[in-house]
């Protein structure tokens, strides 16, 4: 059973792993160091200058909208049916809109 212990497993794991590292080092044929090998590939196109993405700022306002249309959906669903909850659901509208329009 000290083979299952922790440290014991955690070497025999390092070992293996070591040891699947150097059998495939072995085995994998050398690289080469010219043009189509290091560069970076685009479907045969030239490569843009230019980001991709505008970046992380309409991601967040999409990431807050539906974190805020899931947690009411759970809070709705979890009570019950009273006036208190039309409220919330009036507040749940006016918040995503307020997402929506900016």
């Amino acid at each position: 059973m000290t083979l299952l212990a922790p440290p014991a497993a955690f070497l025999i794991y390092a070992l293996l792993v070591g040891l699947v590292l150097w059998l495939s080092s072995r085995l994998a044929p050398r690289s080469r160091a010219d043009g189509p090998h290091t560069s970076v590939y685009a479907s045969g196109e030239q490569l843009s200058s230019r980001p991709a993405s505008p970046g992380y700022q309409p991601f967040f306002a999409v990431a807050l909208f539906f974190a805020v249309l899931h947690l009411g959906a759970l809070m709705i669903g979890s009570g019950d049916l009273s006036p208190s909850t039309a409220v919330y659901i009036g507040g749940l509208i006016i918040a995503l809109l307020a997402l929506i329009l900016g």
